[in-house]
């Protein structure tokens, strides 16, 4: 008959913890503050990114505004539902995803529409293998008045993120790419001009769990004393340890570790004859390099062949209408090294060998 104690558990070591205080919960918000380099307000949300970007634009977007949603990957079609969904009518600037968008497409776009108060962008997108310019689009957008949000869950600790410099009003990080950590974790930093954009919306969601008001009135106006509800204490010590490991390495080294994985996979792919999805490399994302199938071949059964051979190479096909045409190395986190990204290409030369 098995033990049943806490204590005989294979991962004893996660029970039991001792509740997070607010006091706790309080400092890992510097601490994500200090990471971007922000003044404002931040708010860890307990779930992946999805959360605070579904807060953000049904908190954000009024019925009856103009949205200005730039798609350069599978998560600005996600976005535009949402807005739509909010009642805000929304002008997609579609672009190829083998590229990025420039600050002039953002620039014509707003010129075209003025009446667009809300601007919606992916910075680096995992999905699809690039990134986008945010500091010259954010003067783009500065200069039309408009909201501007950000999907920084895939850039943050692999390329610079400056929320504050950059206009970023709503600035959402996730813990699951270059920080190392778990997906249940996520954060917001919210300029006041989204504050008060989202107390003035009366459709803006409250009593909810993807209200951000609630976290405004209730946790931050009330000096961070008391939690809207129990803290997710796994994750939230996961990101706080993510924190820890990224101050100790340096961030500018932890950059410059996804910025070299990401060069020599862009290299690796050319000399086994793979075109990189990307064109151009100053468009490539740190955290991710695509690549086209071989003509004849299928992405999903060329990963399964590698997977089968070397089941911990950070290797996947793409999704969705990519999934036959794309192939991914992944590279952040602990996958960001030279040693992960050739044991990736190995498996992949061995299945296009066979």
């Amino acid at each position: 008959m098995s033990d049943p104690s806490p204590a005989s558990h294979p991962h004893a070591g996660l029970l039991g913890l001792p509740p997070l205080t607010a006091a706790d919960f309080a400092a890992i918000e510097r601490r994500v503050a200090a990471l971007l380099s922000t003044g404002q307000d931040v708010v860890i949300t307990q779930g992946e990114a999805l959360l605070p970007l579904e807060a953000c634009i049904r908190g954000a977007a009024r019925p009856g505004s103009t949205a200005l949603n730039v798609v350069t990957g599978p998560y600005g079609n996600t976005f535009g539902g949402w807005l739509r969904d909010a009642g805000a009518k929304v002008v997609d600037l579609l672009v190829p995803f083998d590229s990025a968008v420039s600050a002039d497409q953002v620039a014509r776009a707003l010129e075209e529409h003025p009446e667009i108060d809300f601007v919606s962008l992916v910075h680096a997108e995992a999905a699809t293998g690039n990134t986008n310019p945010v500091a010259e689009i954010g003067e783009a957008v500065r200069g039309s008045g408009a909201l501007f949000m950000l999907d920084a869950v895939a850039s943050v600790a692999a390329e610079p993120l400056l929320p504050d410099a950059w206009g970023v009003d709503l600035c959402v990080i996730g813990g699951q790419k270059a920080m190392g950590g778990p997906a249940g974790v996520s954060a917001v930093a919210v300029s006041e001009r989204a504050w008060q954009r989202m107390a003035d919306n009366a459709a803006a969601p409250r009593h909810s769990y993807l209200s951000l008001l609630d976290w405004k009135e209730r946790w931050i106006d009330g000096g961070r004393k008391a939690l809207l509800h129990a803290p997710a204490q796994l994750e939230i010590l996961a990101l706080d340890a993510c924190l820890d490991a990224i101050e100790r390495e340096g961030l500018d080294a932890v950059m410059a570790r996804h910025r070299d994985a990401a060069a020599a996979a862009r290299e690796g792919a050319l000399d086994l004859g793979l075109t990189p999805f990307v064109t151009e490399a100053a468009h490539a994302a740190p955290v991710a390099t695509t690549m086209r199938t071989p003509q004849g071949m299928h992405a999903g059964e060329l990963v399964a062949a590698a997977l089968a051979a070397d089941p911990g190479a950070a290797l996947a096909a793409g999704g969705g209408a990519l999934a036959a045409e794309m192939l991914r190395v992944n590279h952040y986190g602990m996958d960001a090294t030279d040693a992960a990204v050739a044991r990736a290409l190995s498996a992949l030369s061995a299945a296009l060998h066979r």
